[in-house]
């Protein structure tokens, strides 16, 4: 993956608080979302990641996790996983606070910086324009790329094409191309993909063919979902013994 056009190294914003009242969290997003850098490319990329989260309700307990991958042989070289209480309240569109304070956690565990990161999720695609790729990218000072299986915000004028690559535009109301629908596979669901942070939409559309695999999520994405439904369940089975222990 080359270009002419690279992004030079992102400064991290400072960190912020995380347990804040809606309205809060809200008017964070808009400020934040003129924060984010939407064009170049990413520059010198030798380590990809991509990260998830999963829940369990009955111990409200999050489970972040980060998969690193080699370029371009996109083999797996570090994983990293940090669990703790759930920070915040499932609300829509405010993912990145729920998800957020356990993903940087993990982040920290990791012995490897990556030079982009794909998160299951929106970017810009979003109504205040930061959904969790561009949060996270802000707030790590690495590019990002939102790489989601649903629609949150945006119209779908036109479907893209059947075959692998094809792609059609997501539009805001005002008209605004805010990420594209790209089928990663033929005939297979396309996923919505947008700016996280620190390279334009066109890159963030190459960048997400050229790790797709074989399925119709991104390779980084998918081996982080499954570590993060494995490390849920390591948990729970860890906790089950112990209980059965005391009894």
């Amino acid at each position: 993956m080359t270009s002419a056009a690279k992004t030079s190294r992102l400064v991290p914003i400072p960190p912020h608080a995380w347990d804040l009242p809606i309205a809060e969290a809200l008017a964070l997003q808009r400020e934040l979302a003129g924060r984010v850098a939407t064009e170049g490319e990413p520059k010198d990329v030798k380590l990809i990641a991509g990260c998830d989260c999963s829940f369990d309700k009955a111990s409200d307990t999050a489970f972040g996790v980060v998969v690193v991958l080699r370029w371009p042989e996109l083999d797996v070289v570090e994983e990293a996983a940090h669990a703790g209480p759930t920070p915040f309240p499932y609300v829509p569109g405010l993912l990145s606070f729920r998800e957020g304070p356990i993903l940087i956690e993990a982040f920290r565990k990791l012995r490897r910086r990556p030079d982009l990161i794909l998160f299951d999720g929106q970017g810009q695609a979003h109504p205040r324009g930061l959904g969790i790729a561009s949060h996270m990218g802000l707030l790590l000072g690495i590019p990002s790329i939102g790489a989601a299986k649903s629609r949150l915000y945006g119209a779908e004028p036109e479907a893209p094409a059947m075959e692998q690559g094809g792609v059609a535009k997501l539009l805001a109301p005002d008209g605004r191309v805010i990420g594209l629908v790209l089928r990663t596979r033929a005939r297979v669901k396309p996923i919505y993909v947008s700016v996280g942070h620190g390279l334009s939409l066109d890159a963030a559309r190459r960048w997400t063919l050229a790790v797709a695999g074989r399925y119709r999520a991104p390779l980084p994405t998918r081996l982080a979902d499954s570590l993060a439904a494995k490390t849920k369940s390591a948990f729970l089975e860890r906790k089950a013994l112990f209980v059965q222990r005391e009894t």
